[in-house]
């Protein structure tokens, strides 16, 4: 990935200061993840932004992955079947995970280490499963969180 932009279809949001990129395909549930683990970080006292949904610039700078939004969706996040609702968002942010809420195809017990998805153009981010067919998605989270949103210097 370099310093063109690259037009991702994810949904981008911050946590504290850790960017999570939510992908997978369309009707998936990326932007229903990502808004739930935006309101369950609040809910334990972290300051959450959405960078975009749906569409998300993807830049590669100075050994950071960067999300940036469109303009035209500034504050916009679609859930699916309820409508699109404006919410706290940001131009861009260094992003540091990726999330999918699929399962990978063998169904492990647990996922592979290091697991890492690989952007368009060469960068690369740390992949995270968390299923939303779980009865506790958002307990995933808070467990998640623990080792995620820790403020390393940044």
């Amino acid at each position: 990935m370099s310093a063109e932009k690259t037009n991702f279809h994810a949904t981008a949001v911050v946590v504290g200061q850790t960017g999570l990129l939510f992908v997978g395909p369309s009707g998936s549930g990326k932007s229903e993840l990502a808004f739930s683990v935006m309101t369950e970080a609040e809910r334990c006292g972290l300051e959450t932004a959405l960078v975009a949904d749906d569409q998300v610039f993807m830049t590669y700078r100075d050994g950071l992955v960067i999300a940036e939004r469109p303009d035209t969706i500034e504050g916009l996040l679609e859930l699916r079947g309820s409508g699109i609702i404006s919410i706290k968002s940001v131009a861009s942010a260094a992003m540091h995970y990726a999330i999918t809420s699929l399962a990978s195809p063998e169904n492990p017990r647990l996922p592979p280490e290091n697991e890492i998805l690989e952007l368009p153009g060469g960068g690369q981010l740390p992949l995270l499963r968390i299923p939303r067919d779980s009865i506790m998605p958002y307990g995933k989270f808070a467990a998640l969180a623990q080792n995620l949103f820790v403020t390393k210097g940044m």
